[in-house]
């Protein structure tokens, strides 16, 4: 089922023997735009403190409009390896996350991916073999994790001019991936929201805080599906 992160915001975290908190925020990885962590605020119960769950502890069947339940108990998320407010989450902090809860490390295969070497001479290959190696290596130790609530407001770019603003995502819930931004368009476009699917960005600047898409902005207003 699909769902605006914002909706998810507030919605109650509950482990399998009594509540945990509730949902701050959505970190993304935006190289496959996949939801990798969902932020707790755990309030009273562990005050001061934040707690990132994988969406693999999820189970969809038992939760609810306003509830999200996992499967895990308050224990082991009480002992989790925590994080800090407000700072970015390390490749090293992922690590500790992925063996305490023995999940895989997502980021391993997908930096691995795709490597396919050229037939060359074999005084070559071993070199261009290591480099390779080395090259996604480091790409695997890249960490691409966004906040949603931090991107919400990042404006888009059409090929041809500003197109708007980023006013949400739509999550689906079933494999944690983001289907669509919603892109607020009525600074040029009357009318409202459309949909942008992922696949259609070409480049995100972190530092200006916009991305740039692919479409033009007669694209984006005939071809997006109008979204309210």
């Amino acid at each position: 089922m699909l769902h605006k992160a914002r909706n998810l915001q507030g919605d109650a975290i509950v482990a399998k023997d009594g509540p945990i908190g509730e949902l701050k925020d959505l970190y993304f990885d935006d190289d496959r735009w996949a939801v990798r962590y969902l932020v707790v605020d755990t309030g009273r119960w562990l005050p001061g403190r934040q707690v990132l769950l994988s969406p693999a502890s999820v189970d969809t069947r038992a939760s609810t409009e306003d509830e999200i339940k996992v499967a895990l108990t308050r224990t082991q998320v009480q002992q989790a390896p925590g994080i800090e407010a407000d700072k970015p989450v390390s490749r090293q902090y992922e690590e500790a996350h992925a063996r305490y809860y023995g999940y895989p490390q997502y980021w391993a295969a997908a930096g691995m991916a795709g490597v396919a070497p050229l037939p060359l001479p074999a005084a070559e290959t071993d070199a261009q073999a290591e480099r390779a190696l080395n090259e996604a290596k480091r790409k695997a130790e890249q960490s691409h994790l966004r906040s949603s609530a931090e991107v919400m407001g990042y404006g888009i770019e059409a090929a041809d001019g500003t197109a708007g603003r980023i006013d949400d995502f739509m999550v689906d819930d079933l494999n944690w991936r983001i289907d669509a931004l919603v892109v607020d368009t009525r600074e040029w476009l009357p009318g409202g929201k459309v949909l942008v699917p992922p696949s259609a960005i070409e480049h995100i600047d972190w530092e200006k805080k916009t991305v740039r898409v692919r479409m033009t902005r007669d694209a984006i207003k005939h071809s997006a599906q109008v979204f309210q």
